[in-house]
């Protein structure tokens, strides 16, 4: 009961972000003494996955954190949370730089255009000195890295700095896991404990505590946000 796992498989937006910090929160108050992060996603929000980062880097837990498939972009910021990183052997990491994104018909005086540019300029710091930090490489060498956009195999992450074991295992058969996708849903009828049962269509942002009358037992091994 000391350890919960999470599988992050999905993009790093405000919602999935927001469900990543319910999972930690509930964590923390229940007095568990690792979290184990498992991580696929092609990145997303700079803003997001920062906070998420210092987050885990200043919670009152161990955070071990598993590439089990693709780890790119703002996602390799999240990785280097762990205090122990690890990655399947057929995986990859993607490393690049960061881009402001324009949406519609904006238009930007100069200094808005200094504004933008400057949060951009501090945005590829930051993560350059997460990665730097974490791989003990110089900091320029890594947004070097960045801007030449390198795509790197287990063996090179580990290499390189990311990766401190390659393996295959993941998780125990008796994992208590949480699991954050963009559609994870539920089999029609499952039955929870004290009668409760789940619609088809599983909203995102589902999480066990919302539903009144439930509590966590060993019939449910797998809690679905």
């Amino acid at each position: 009961m000391n350890d919960l796992y999470v599988r992050f498989m999905a993009p790093v937006i405000p919602q999935t972000a927001d469900l990543l910090f319910k999972a930690l929160d509930s964590a923390i108050a229940q007095k568990r003494q690792r979290v184990h992060l498992l991580i696929s996603s092609p990145g997303g929000s700079v803003f997001h996955g920062l906070s998420i980062y210092n987050f885990l880097k200043g919670a009152p837990i161990e955070v071990m954190t598993y590439n089990f498939g693709s780890v790119d972009s703002i996602g390799v910021v999240m990785f280097c949370a762990g205090t122990r990183r690890f990655s399947v052997p057929h995986a990859r990491f993607l490393i690049h730089g960061v881009k402001l994104n324009v949406n519609g018909n904006n238009s930007f005086d100069e200094k808005q255009l200094e504004e933008h540019l400057k949060g951009v300029k501090i945005d590829q710091q930051n993560i350059a000195q997460v990665i730097a930090d974490t791989t003990e490489r110089p900091r320029d060498k890594v947004e070097n890295d960045m801007n030449s956009r390198i795509t790197l195999s287990p063996i090179e992450a580990k290499n390189y700095g990311l990766v401190h074991e390659i393996k295959s295992e993941l998780f125990p058969q008796d994992a208590q896991m949480i699991m954050i996708g963009e559609n994870v849903q539920l089999p029609q009828g499952i039955q929870l404990p004290n009668g409760i049962q789940l619609p088809f269509n599983l909203p995102l942002g589902f999480t066990y505590p919302s539903v009144e009358g439930y509590t966590q037992s060993d019939d449910l091994k797998y809690v679905t946000i």
